[in-house]
């Protein structure tokens, strides 16, 4: 016992004592020479990179030092973070390609032109994206940056002159300021004089909800393709600026890992990406494993790791003419840390990060003619095999969806035009002004098809992420394939929302359709200014214009606005909003009259969202954007560790995003199941369905798949369970459209995500199931055939009645990731018709 102490506390006296007396030399390659009229990065942070974790503000200002200093760097602020940070873009290259920078960019961009053959590319020089630390507690990619930086500013002798001269680097050395900054402050004020390497210490373990996300708590990592958040944006546009031939994005995983880079699993790469992108990726390792061999770092590749969804940074490129590269170093988590691979310390994982980096730079330099011809090639095979036609998506009832996705579209630079003339296809209406035509033979085409396409079978049955994100099906809009562009109009090139009509001055009512999307935001402004709002049960006609199911009414009498004040607050909302609202004369309808009990008087909502330990950051952060972003409705963030001692009653409804921890003291359940019963509605998402059943909340009765492995060996285990996992596909459920859930909605049928296996039984009385998944549920992605059976007919909504108050059930997640804008009006649905269901 006396010598394993004695190991302990000389590892421990190893860890302080490497980390006090670093060095740039542990970092730098040996036999260059620096310009020593570069400032190194202590000279400005006020230590060597490695011995604390740099913060974010600190990173910016030594970039900014830099590119006032070195000639080979230019620095540009592409915009800001939701914490107002700035996200910042270095261009590193020599300084001769920077006094013709434009016009390496233009010929660059050539290679994707419609051209048969490329000019000149024996002179170009290659693009590189380096992208570090996504994910903000991954912080060795941002913290290797700062050395990066340094190397390829004060870098002196052939080996560097001649890099810079053949690459062109766009070096973004924090793709997550905001989780960078969090993190940076969490390892910082846990670090101990004497660094404890025990991975149970507090230093090692973030508190809620850690540094991994953005500020909303999303991962950013799966938003190259959906691009909803500011950092993303900025990011993508560089992109299309330049469609670099290397992008690289660099991770940390599991402390007893070591080095990992692609190319990942083969078979689970996605068909729309060539075989040769592959070939040349595992060309590329070859250049990894020979710098890591120099410094005896461990490291592995073709195994974990996919290259499916291209949402992500190292899958985006794939289908935009270059090679993405994944690296994921083991991580220390802070700044030294026990593992089975020894103690793993942060300036070791930050050396591997920046070993990384060189690496890959110097395979673009050697292998510079073959990436660009292989982009080349890419953008001409894709037109060679590009099928005509196109795809047309729009829905009349939504102009604000239809320009989201449409938005998307023009950030990746689809080409898209305003549809002709009115036209019905495949059974579905297509209105001028109201869709867009995506004509496929266009550089695009192989991005457009990913975006489009509905893809039910693969290779393999295992995939890192989603194996779904069909983008019309996730905005709720009607779209077709056709096999000719006969009905394209002018091409848009200038994106705007439709502008609603001018609202005519009414003395008796106004009339909002619920179809728009942005309709609950409108409501909550009216409901907030004090005026009275009530929703119609069900459809009518009025003044020779069809209402439906959910439409809003706001009396002109009994308001504390008089009627040319309320017209004015509508008109300023509407616009704002885009959104129509349309005044009335009359009273007197075809259906319900306006002052039918069939309007039913709304209240104004106080919403809590349950946050903290055990929550899912991801599905609180996408609900908090959803508010806060989207509909400016202000949202409670209560933490659950202190709910016993919260008063409730400040709400009227309560949302619990799925959670991994459910358990709850009895004395919260007690208070949370008065509060119901005293007329407060409960939310809850995913698995929130195990906790409603075993508290009593909600009747479930749940149907479950025998999945006994039959003819599995030992070695196959891991993937036979794997294959049960619905990562992330999309299905079809119908729907009961005169339920207030489903108002809204114009079609009977809704377009849903799911990534659990929570299959709940339908109710015997039909009318308690206005969403359920029909017999043959399955639009897109993976599941397997145990989990489709069990899945079919069953339901993803539940309501009950307890006391006066409401527990709503989701079995889905409706507001994915940002971008499934189709189902986020379930929720809205859910919130201010509660009291109706």
């Amino acid at each position: 016992m006396k010598h394993f102490f004695t190991i302990i506390l000389s590892l421990l006296f190893f860890s302080s004592f490497a980390q006090e007396n670093l060095s740039l030399e542990y970092y730098l390659p040996k036999g260059v020479s620096y310009n020593p009229e570069i400032p190194t990065p202590q000279s400005v942070l006020g230590f060597v990179p490695g011995k604390w974790h740099v913060t974010h503000d600190k990173l910016v200002e030594y970039m900014k030092v830099l590119a006032k200093a070195s000639p080979r760097i230019t620095i540009e602020d592409r915009g800001k973070t939701y914490e107002d940070r700035p996200i910042i873009l270095l261009t590193i290259t020599s300084e001769k390609n920077h006094q013709n920078l434009e016009q390496i960019r233009n010929q660059h961009i050539q290679l994707t032109q419609n051209s048969k053959t490329a000019n000149d590319i024996a002179s170009m020089p290659a693009v590189v994206y380096q992208g570090f630390s996504i994910h903000g507690n991954e912080p060795s990619g941002s913290n290797a940056s700062l050395i990066a930086a340094y190397y390829l500013a004060a870098g002196q002798g052939n080996q560097v002159d001649e890099l810079l001269e053949n690459v062109v680097i766009l070096f973004d050395p924090s793709l997550n300021p905001d989780g960078l900054q969090r993190f940076a402050y969490w390892a910082n004020t846990n670090k101990s004089k004497n660094i404890s390497t025990d991975p149970q210490d507090r230093e090692y373990s973030e508190v809620w909800p850690g540094g991994r996300t953005n500020h909303y708590w999303f991962d950013m990592n799966r938003d190259w393709l959906p691009v909803q958040l500011p950092e993303s944006r900025a990011r993508i546009e560089t992109f299309h600026k330049w469609y670099p031939n290397v992008l690289t994005d660099h991770h940390e995983m599991g402390s007893n890992s070591s080095f990992f880079f692609q190319p990942g699993i083969q078979s689970r790469t996605h068909p729309l990406t060539p075989k040769l992108n592959q070939e040349l990726t595992k060309k590329i390792a070859n250049y990894h494993a020979e710098a890591f061999n120099k410094i005896g770092s461990l490291y592995f590749t073709e195994e974990n790791f996919d290259d499916f969804y291209y949402g992500k940074g190292s899958t985006f490129p794939d289908i935009n003419g270059g090679i993405g590269i994944l690296f994921e170093q083991g991580s220390s988590r802070g700044h030294a840390q026990e593992t089975d691979n020894g103690i793993l310390t942060f300036p070791f994982t930050v050396r591997n990060q920046f070993t990384a980096t060189l690496s890959t730079l110097e395979a673009a330099k050697s292998m510079r003619t073959e990436l660009l011809r292989y982009q080349n090639n890419f953008y001409n095979n894709a037109r060679k095999e590009a099928q005509t036609g196109s795809y047309i998506f729009g829905n009349e009832k939504d102009a604000a969806s239809t320009y989201h996705l449409a938005e998307i579209l023009k950030r990746h630079k689809v080409q898209f035009y305003d549809l002709k003339n009115d036209i019905t296809a495949n059974g579905k209406k297509f209105k001028k002004g109201y869709s867009y035509v995506v004509p496929k033979n266009q550089k695009q085409s192989r991005l457009i098809k990913a975006m489009f396409e509905k893809r039910t079978k693969f290779q393999d049955s295992l995939f890192y992420d989603v194996s779904a994100w069909t983008f019309p099906l996730a905005f709720n809009l009607d779209y077709t394939e056709k096999t000719t562009t006969s009905d394209l109009g002018a091409e848009i090139t200038k994106l705007d929302y439709k502008k609603p009509k001018s609202i005519n001055k009414s003395n008796y009512a106004y009339l909002m359709e619920w179809h728009e999307y942005y309709t609950p935001a409108v409501l909550y402004k009216i409901l907030n200014s004090g005026l009275r709002a009530k929703v119609g049960m069900k459809p009518f006609s009025i003044e020779n214009k069809n209402y439906d199911y959910g439409t809003i009414m706001i009396p002109i009498q009994n308001q504390r606005l008089n009627s040319q004040e309320i017209h004015a607050f509508l008109q300023n909302l509407a616009s704002e909003n885009h959104v129509n609202i349309t005044g009335v004369s009359t009273g007197l309808t075809t259906g319900i009259d306006l002052g039918s009990n069939q309007f039913r008087a709304l209240s104004l909502p106080k919403i809590a969202l349950l946050t903290g330990s055990g929550i899912t950051p991801y599905d609180a952060g996408e609900i908090w954007h959803l508010m806060d972003q989207r509909y400016n409705i202000p949202i409670t963030k209560l933490n659950t560790e202190y709910l016993e001692r919260r008063n409730l009653s400040r709400y009227t409804h309560i949302i619990l995003p799925n959670s991994w921890n459910q358990t709850m003291g009895k004395n919260v359940i007690d208070k949370i199941k008065s509060w119901i019963r005293n007329g407060g509605t409960l939310i809850g998402y995913r698995n929130a369905a195990q906790f409603f059943k075993n508290n009593e909340l909600m009747k479930i009765e749940f149907s479950k798949p025998e999945n006994d492995a039959k003819n599995i060996s030992f070695e196959q285990r891991r993937d036979f369970f794997g294959a049960q996992v619905i990562g992330g596909a999309i299905f079809q459920a119908k729907t009961d459209r005169s339920h207030p859930i489903n108002f809204g909605y114009k079609n009977d049928k809704i377009s849903l995500f799911r990534n659990t296996t929570l299959f709940i039984k339908a109710n015997k009385q039909s009318y308690d199931n206005p969403i359920q998944y029909t017999k043959s549920p399955l639009l897109s992605g993976y599941i397997s055939k145990k989990n489709l059976d069990s899945l079919a007919n069953t339901v993803p909504f539940r309501h009950q009645s307890l006391g006066r108050g409401n527990t709503i059930l989701f079995t889905d997640n409706t507001n994915f990731r940002a971008f499934w804008y189709g189902t986020n009006k379930l929720l809205m649905n859910a919130i201010f018709f509660s009291d109706e269901m």
